[in-house]
């Protein structure tokens, strides 16, 4: 089972730090000239809304946080995506802006988009958020979700967001007030939902182990030291209960001494949203967490019984 050494993994937030603080100067002049041929309000709201998200971007590497996690993966991928529309954008005689300076600001933004998107990233940020001596390791999302819905999601949050100010910068009213007002008021409802895939963890704490994942089960499950036969890769022919949603990655097996009962999301719509449904008998469960190397290390490091 192969590792990265912790040092590699503290450096990816500092690459994304410092590729998202070039982009001002290594992207700013090819923003800028696929923007000056716009119109004068255009021109402001362009300027106002990149320099804006770029603040955010900022606020929200800096923060390391399970709710910065959410923003990020939002925002710098839309600056790469605004990097990418000034590289091919043309001025009226069928020129590129596109420099020297601009392919290197367009390989910072795609670096920084890259390692957003990345297991160290997202291990930092949602550690953050823990509390004293437990430690959180990120799951692994649903692979259905990242081929399918996830990518809409963002495009639509992202365009929901700056469509509208652009259509209303270019004096299209009606349909600059439509898709601010549905944009604006859409594009919170989907971060927070899907704020739900930042939330899934496994985690160690000094009472044993804990699987939190709120689009599986409506309570998190912990497992006691004293119930915890074992944690360790899942065997070819497991018969442990799966809590992956279908996520690819090596299956971490977490296996009780004594059967628990846990109340699954899918328990509970059987039941008509009830919570006093009927739960799971289970005595072990599968998670996939995003660096099962790191899982097995700490486990190991905290003398938690190994598999």
């Amino acid at each position: 089972m192969t590792t990265l050494a912790p040092a590699l993994v503290s450096l990816v937030p500092v690459l994304v730090g410092l590729c998202w603080l070039a982009l001002p100067f290594t992207a700013g002049d090819l923003l800028a000239t696929a923007a000056a041929q716009r119109s004068t309000p255009v021109q402001w709201v362009l300027a106002v809304g990149l320099w804006l998200g770029w603040g955010v971007g900022v606020g929200t590497i800096a923060i390391a946080r399970t709710s910065s996690l959410t923003l990020a993966r939002y925002v710098i991928p839309a600056g790469l995506a605004a990097t990418v529309w000034a590289a091919i954008d043309t001025d009226p005689d069928g020129n590129r802006a596109l420099g020297a300076t601009g392919v290197v600001g367009l390989a910072c933004a795609a670096a920084a988009c890259a390692l957003v998107l990345t297991a160290a990233y997202g291990d930092r940020s949602v550690n953050g958020s823990s509390y004293g001596a437990e430690r959180r390791f990120a799951l692994r999302p649903p692979t259905a979700v990242v081929l399918g819905p996830l990518p809409v999601l963002w495009v639509v949050v992202t365009a929901g967001v700056v469509a509208g100010p652009l259509l209303l910068a270019a004096r299209s009213w009606i349909a600059g007030v439509v898709v601010l007002a549905a944009g604006w008021a859409l594009a919170p409802v989907i971060v927070r939902r899907t704020h739900l895939l930042s939330r899934r963890w496994l985690v160690l704490v000094p009472a044993g182990v804990v699987v939190h994942d709120p689009l599986v089960l409506t309570d998190s499950l912990l497992v006691q030291k004293g119930n915890l036969a074992g944690v360790g890769p899942a065997l070819a022919d497991t018969t442990a209960t799966d809590l992956t949603m279908g996520a690819l990655g090596l299956a971490i097996e977490v296996r009780l001494g004594e059967p628990s009962t846990i109340l699954t999301n899918a328990d509970r719509r059987a039941a008509g949203g009830s919570f006093t449904a009927p739960g799971t008998d289970v005595e072990a469960v599968l998670v996939t967490p995003s660096r099962p190397g790191a899982v097995m290390r700490t486990v190991a490091e905290r003398g938690l019984p190994v598999r």
